[in-house]
């Protein structure tokens, strides 16, 4: 593909993912009669929605506190709270907000700029650092551990994503498939031997010395304390009932939209279908995945015999709370400003 190619994509993708997203949304709502469902005195249970933001809100705290503490191990002094506090920025730019940068890359490059007040500092350069971070954090090595740990923040949760759903395939697979219980089993065993093998091979010296040389290798040697805090034993084991206890709040949060339209939905079918839909999310194809969650959970929860016009419904709520849970991010990215 020619540079001027690549140039046009790259600009029109934005585009491209909100009318994939419209056309997700239609799709999944195209079959709801409307007017049924309102007239059959759908009641709103709006406490449950309640309880929805409050699990999304504690998602998000959870998973800044890790991030912060990761930052931390590799040398930064930002304070926690400024990490949780920059992890809902991120959260925020991820939800659609017009930016060159996804939120990942923006509290990368941000977090290497905290202060143990929980200011940003040096906002000029910052400011550079966020208009050409592609170019930077390939040569700043100070970027590219920001990168790393923000990367290796990710690598955790999506650990503890997968943990989750092997253990809902275990409890549900059979509904969905009958090679569902067999593959949950599958997934456990290949998570929690991943978990294994790493921590292995972070006792085990001549593996250590290959770790070490492969990180000074990129500059990114105070790596090393933060991989250890996620991998190596016993503090593994607390990572992963961390990241499983981040992921339990969404289910409870979605589980808790459902019922506010007085869905009943089975435990095991939330385990399965969230976990797998933050897969499919990674694939960058809608804006902060509206209408490919639509889609995806009314044919996961069909299933278990879900009503797909109360699933949709109960989705769009765990969609429209999640936005305004993370609007306090708001509160960082207009500071700078």
């Amino acid at each position: 593909m020619s540079a001027s190619w690549k140039t046009v994509l790259k600009k029109s993708w934005p585009t491209i993912r909100i009318i994939l997203s419209i056309a997700l949304l239609w799709k999944a709502t195209s079959g709801i009669d409307w007017k049924t469902l309102f007239e059959s005195e759908l009641q709103l249970q709006a406490q449950w929605l309640i309880a929805g933001a409050l699990c999304i809100t504690a998602a998000f705290v959870c998973g800044g506190l890790r991030w912060g503490l990761f930052m931390r191990r590799a040398g930064f002094q930002g304070s926690l709270v400024g990490y949780i506090g920059l992890y809902f920025s991120g959260g925020l730019i991820n939800q659609g907000l017009p930016s060159t940068l996804g939120g990942d890359s923006y509290r990368a490059i941000a977090g290497t700029h905290l202060t143990r007040s929980g200011q940003l500092g040096q906002q000029h350069k910052l400011t550079e650092e966020l208009s050409h971070a592609e170019e930077l954090a390939k040569q700043n090595p100070k970027l590219r551990l920001g990168f790393a740990m923000t990367l290796l923040d990710r690598v955790v949760g999506l650990m503890g994503n997968n943990i989750l759903g092997g253990i809902g395939l275990v409890l549900g697979g059979a509904t969905l498939a009958s090679w569902g219980t067999e593959l949950g089993y599958w997934v456990l065993a290949l998570m929690l031997g991943g978990g294994v093998v790493l921590a292995f091979a972070l006792t085990y010296q001549p593996l250590m010395t290959m770790i070490r040389s492969l990180l000074a290798r990129f500059s990114l040697d105070h790596a090393l304390s933060g991989i250890r805090f996620a991998f190596a034993w016993p503090t593994n084991i607390g990572q992963a009932i961390f990241a499983v206890g981040i992921h339990c709040f969404n289910i409870l949060a979605l589980g808790f939209c459902l019922k506010a339209y007085g869905a009943d939905v089975p435990t095991e079918a939330l385990m399965i279908g969230l976990p797998a839909l933050s897969l499919l999310l990674m694939l960058p194809i809608s804006i902060s995945g509206w209408g490919l969650r639509e889609a995806t959970l009314a044919s996961v929860l069909a299933l278990w015999g879900v009503s797909p016009s109360l699933t949709v419904l109960g989705s769009i709520s765990y969609g429209a709370i999640t936005l305004l849970c993370v609007l306090p991010g708001a509160y960082q990215l207009l500071k700078r400003k």
